[in-house]
């Protein structure tokens, strides 16, 4: 089934987006991914967003735009942006629950958490609604603590996912937790793009798979073509694991913007006051169609991203590839 990413909404662009799937998807199932975030800064402060971030992050990334000749928003469109922007990325567990209220008015089947560990009013919440609840994980410790708090579906994420990751690969995860959590099902992230992978996720111990970064290069993905074709050109070496772009350690397409974080900035901030920070630099960046300075969540897949497709397409070369490896793996059984 496919799953809405909830986060980086606003409560009024995500109870558009999931009357538009309503109207759409014709009673199958779907399911929606909240964040509940395990460490964030408090955002209760009233003041403007751009007088909440330290002057020290925020003048590294003006010098840093403006050396390289990128031009700064009209005043007014700068202001606008960062309101929204910081709006969209404040991600704190109150804005979460009240995205999750919105969410269980529709008839999601599936609600997915990540970045932390749901709170226990929130899992009988949904389980009180006939619902399962699954959470996105990184370690064994992180599987436990899940399993502990009443979470019905795992998804284990190796560090080759795009967006926030662990330290562990899929090759070495996916069994641990299959054999830490058994029988509860786990799914398998990090890295599946084709069948070959998939495959593997299911001889390693899965009951199934979840995809991400594959749909970022689909005619129906959100990015522009200039976009796209930034990862189109990349290789699987250029998603690099940064604090760039939320604080947190994160799977991102390398760029310039990157690069100078890593290698020269100053103490990157707290989760999601990194994010609100990175939305003025990365908006002028691509305005200015310098896409070198620009930046997205993106897993090490991207090396197999060559060029525009489609979800269906997707679809029937994940499960073409998927069947001929089962057939040749029984080949070799036989003999």
């Amino acid at each position: 089934m496919g799953i809405l990413g909830a986060a980086w909404m606003t409560p009024e662009e995500l109870e558009v987006s999931l009357r538009w799937i309503d109207e759409r998807v014709q009673g199958r199932p779907y399911g929606v991914d909240v964040v509940f975030p395990g460490s964030f800064a408090s955002l209760d402060d009233e003041r403007d967003p751009d007088q909440i971030l330290p002057a020290e992050q925020r003048e590294f990334v003006r010098q840093l735009l403006d050396r390289a000749g990128i031009p700064p928003l009209p005043a007014d469109d700068a202001k606008e942006f960062v309101r929204e922007h910081a709006q969209k990325m404040k991600m704190t567990p109150r804005d979460s629950e009240r995205s999750l209220e919105i969410a269980l008015r529709h008839p999601v089947k599936f609600v997915v958490g990540a970045m932390g560990v749901p709170p226990k009013h929130i899992v009988d919440l949904v389980h009180s609604r006939g619902i399962k609840v699954g959470a996105l994980i990184g370690s064994v410790d992180h599987a436990i603590k899940q399993k502990a708090a009443g979470t019905d579906v795992l998804i284990a994420q190796g560090s080759e996912a795009g967006g926030h990751v662990g330290k562990v690969s899929s090759m070495v995860l996916w069994p641990q937790v299959a054999d830490a959590v058994a029988p509860m099902p786990v799914l398998a992230a990090g890295g599946i793009g084709r069948g070959r992978q998939f495959a593997a996720a299911m001889a390693l111990g899965a009951t199934g798979i979840w995809c991400g970064s594959i749909w970022l290069g689909t005619t129906e993905g959100e990015l522009s073509p200039a976009m796209k074709e930034m990862l189109f050109n990349a290789k699987s070496e250029d998603a690099v694991v940064s604090r760039a772009l939320t604080g947190k350690p994160c799977r991102i397409l390398k760029s310039e913007y990157t690069e100078a974080w890593d290698k020269d900035g100053p103490k990157p901030l707290t989760f999601p006051l990194q994010s609100i920070l990175a939305g003025e630099p990365l908006r002028r960046a691509e305005r200015a169609r310098r896409l070198d300075y620009w930046t997205y969540a993106v897993g090490q897949i991207v090396g197999d991203m060559k060029s525009e497709t489609t979800v269906r397409q997707v679809f029937a070369d994940l499960l073409g590839e998927y069947v001929e490896t089962m057939e040749k793996l029984e080949s070799l059984v036989a003999e």
